[in-house]
């Protein structure tokens, strides 16, 4: 059992989950109580429906959930959940984006001199690799029979099954295991590689770095399986070809090392580790001027509400409320849209904005640090935020449904779970 909701917890964050997990993704009780009463409110004259199957559907909706939740995510990061705080986000520069990015994370304002520091990196974090033996593409000496072999990694041990029949080669069985570890989904990307007509199976972990108290992130063997054993010996699965190994790089010359090439510097820099630097070559991260951070904020808020829109776009031919979901978004744009045009953002038809780099610059730069007059763009953001807000409460608004019955206004129990049936989509399959 408790492999199933493993990969099932794996498929969630692989599937819907945001790319990047933030701190506006944690509440507190009190939001947690809020957004409750919300769906109470919410449900209480809501008609009744028959639950949703279709798997396209259950996608919609979860997909609607989490990029409205990635729009919130977007306003809150550059300080839209505050009342002046809106564009006041600093954004950091790295002077070599191949080598080193960066971002700010620290607060909205600084004190004092601006954060600043250089990087050299040494080596990147690495995975462990696991390498099989080069086999030709003959018929395997392997006896034709149900084979079993084991993995374990991250404190658990999955078992994995797999019939060999009478005359096949060996590069079938790597490319059977190939995709049968890449389906489980546990943490380890198998691939073939070929070599003068030769194939071998590798293993990589997706985790870096040296493992804490192990020498090892995931170890494959077959002594205890409970099927025919044999196939880790023959193939070499059980080689590890390149250790795992941690980031070593130069903080302001002072040697530091990371057990993955992502991670915080002081609390106030996001930095992802991408190459390694040219010998006595440090990368510069620092904070962008006003102006320039005034720009980055502006794009990022438009950028995450176009891809909120494409979203919902890419659902047309599916799902004939998605084209609601684009009106009402595109019509707060439109609200908006001599105002937006006059800061050099222009609404196409298809409800996705375009920026005019240089004109947005120009405007923040006249701007300053007095930010009057980008109200406008305030009040959009706000008018996103409450719509996005909407969407994610109840994402099955934008669903077709078949009504069931209709309640009697105001002598009806609150059914607080209706809106929250998308949240039970995904393990369905499971039950």
């Amino acid at each position: 059992m408790s492999a199933i909701m493993n990969t099932v917890y794996n498929n969630y964050l692989t599937t819907y989950a945001s790319r990047q997990i933030t701190k506006y993704d944690t509440h507190k009780k009190s939001e947690l109580r809020s957004v409750y009463n919300s769906i109470v409110k919410l449900n209480k004259d809501t008609p009744w429906y028959l639950p949703t199957t279709n798997k396209d559907t259950q996608h919609y909706a979860v997909d609607l959930k989490e990029n409205a939740r990635e729009l919130h995510n977007t306003i809150a990061q550059i300080g839209g959940l505050e009342t002046d705080g809106l564009f006041r986000k600093k954004s950091a520069y790295s002077t070599d984006d191949d080598i080193v990015e960066a971002s700010y994370i620290g607060s909205d304002t600084t004190t004092g001199a601006s954060p600043e520091f250089d990087i050299e990196v040494k080596q990147l974090a690495t995975p462990q690799e696991n390498l099989g033996y080069f086999l030709p593409d003959l018929a395997t000496t392997l006896a034709p029979a149900t084979y079993s072999f084991d993995i374990a990694i991250n404190d658990m041990n999955y078992e994995f099954q797999f019939n060999i029949g009478e005359g096949d080669t060996n590069r079938q069985i790597t490319e059977r295991l190939s995709r049968l570890i890449n389906n489980a989904d546990i943490g380890i990307t198998a691939d073939v590689t070929e070599s003068d007509s030769r194939y071998a199976l590798r293993l990589t972990s997706d985790a870096t770095g040296v493992p804490n108290g192990k020498a090892y992130h995931f170890q494959v063997s077959d002594d205890h399986t409970s099927k025919t054993s044999g196939v880790v010996d023959y193939l070499g699965l059980n080689y590890v070809s390149r250790p795992a190994g941690n980031a070593r790089f130069f903080l302001n010359g002072e040697e530091r090392t990371a057990s993955s090439n992502h991670f915080t510097i002081g609390k106030l820099f996001d930095v992802q580790l991408k190459a390694v630097s040219p010998e006595d070559q440090p990368t510069h991260v620092g904070l962008k001027t006003d102006t320039e951070s005034i720009k980055d904020n502006i794009i990022q808020l438009v950028g995450s509400y176009n891809e909120f829109i494409k979203t919902a776009s890419s659902y047309l031919e599916t799902q004939s409320r998605s084209k609601q979901l684009i009106h009402e978004f595109s019509s707060i744009a439109s609200h908006y849209g001599t105002s937006l045009e006059n800061m050099g953002m222009h609404l196409q038809e298809d409800g996705i904005l375009s920026v005019n780099d240089e004109k947005l610059r120009q405007i923040a730069a006249e701007s300053g640090n007095d930010l009057s007059g980008f109200n406008v763009l305030k009040e959009f953001s706000s008018s996103l935020l409450h719509k996005s807000d909407q969407v994610a409460l109840n994402p099955m608004d934008y669903v077709d449904k078949k009504i069931v019955a209709y309640k009697n206004p105001g002598h009806n129990f609150a059914s607080p779970y209706i809106t929250s049936a998308y949240s039970g989509m995904m393990f369905n399959s499971y039950c």
